[in-house]
């Protein structure tokens, strides 16, 4: 009996297959270009030396896409027919000439010997990884054909064992469906009542909900027009209250500007001062003078006081904010 190999062995393996495989390929692209640049410089016209590297790089680069499609097709079970041989020879074939050309022409075998190792294992590593892949494809193909047969049989029994099993039940079904049955509809016709029951009981609470909103929003709707004739009876109130303190106000002002007037009057009317009047009697003189516009110089003729003592007196008539009140007789 054959060892079972795990799927994790065989990607383990794979990816040392393809670590592997894709090191010496790179390996021998980079010895290749390293070799076969001074061969391809030598015979390039002079100026075109920089081309030297282009020749290896083409020849490569075809190398690196035949042994990355095997392993895509292997990897797949596919076959890509003779072309991809062809081209994976002639690769490699190509490959061998250009790293040994140099050597050959100078007749070095010697040289011949070491430039071919690295073509001769590409090539030889690409055949054997193809293969590798193939029959890893191939025996994991046979085991998945193998794994599907097992598992067809094994659910094949199972079905029986099913269909043995749905007929040992069967009768035991038919006979406690019906009885099933009939709990079932009891239980429909319980409900069936009961929802409309509940649907009864539900519309008549709609209904006394719809009454309650219907009477909050008249309550509601009486209690705003009785705030809002109050709210404009307090305004009306107020709003009287504020013309009867304007008017008020005014009267006020006008009675005690009309006292002010009468006691500048009498004040002023005593005409020219023969002497300076005291102090107290001018500050009251100037005020009244100030008051009813008189000027400075009149101020003077009424006081005897000097201009500069009546300029000081206007200049705090000006600064004192107009307060009206009685002046003394």
């Amino acid at each position: 009996m054959k060892a079972l190999v795990s799927p994790e062995q065989i990607r383990s393996a794979e990816r040392a297959l393809s670590v592997g495989t894709w090191t010496i390929t790179f390996g021998a692209v980079l010895y290749s270009v390293l070799t076969v640049t001074p061969l391809m410089s030598g015979h390039t016209p002079n100026g075109w030396h920089w081309t030297a590297p282009i020749l290896p790089l083409v020849v490569d680069a075809a190398v690196v896409i035949v042994v990355r499609m095997d392993s895509t097709l292997a990897r797949l079970g596919g076959d890509g027919g003779r072309w991809p041989t062809v081209l994976r020879w002639l690769t490699g074939l190509m490959t061998l000439l250009l790293n040994v050309g140099l050597s050959a022409l100078q007749g070095d075998l010697v040289g011949v010997a070491v430039h071919s190792v690295a073509p001769l294992l590409l090539i030889v590593t690409a055949e054997t990884s193809l293969a590798y892949r193939r029959a890893i494809a191939s025996a994991l193909a046979a085991r998945e054909s193998a794994e599907r047969a097992e598992r067809a049989e094994r659910e094949h029994q199972a079905e029986e064992r099913r269909q043995r099993a749905r007929e040992d039940r069967l009768a035991e079904w038919e006979a406690a469906d019906r009885s099933e049955r009939e709990r079932r509809e009891h239980e429909e016709r319980l409900a069936r009542e009961q929802r409309e029951h509940e649907a009864r009981m539900r519309r008549e609470e709609r209904e006394a909900a719809e009454r309650r909103e219907s009477t909050e929003r008249e309550e509601k709707a009486r209690r705003e027009a009785a705030e809002r004739a109050e709210r404009e009876r307090r305004e009306r109130e107020v709003s009287e209250r504020e013309r009867r303190e304007r008017e008020e106000h005014l009267a006020r002002e006008q009675a005690e500007r009309d006292a002010v007037e009468r006691a500048c009057q009498k004040l002023l009317s005593a005409g020219p001062a023969t002497e300076r009047l005291p102090e107290e009697r001018a500050r009251e003189v100037a005020r009244a003078a100030g008051l009813v516009g008189l000027t400075q110089r009149q101020a003077v003729e009424l006081t005897g006081w000097s201009a500069g003592w009546i300029a000081a007196r206007y200049q705090e008539l000006r600064d004192t904010p107009a307060q009206p009140a009685p002046i003394a007789a």
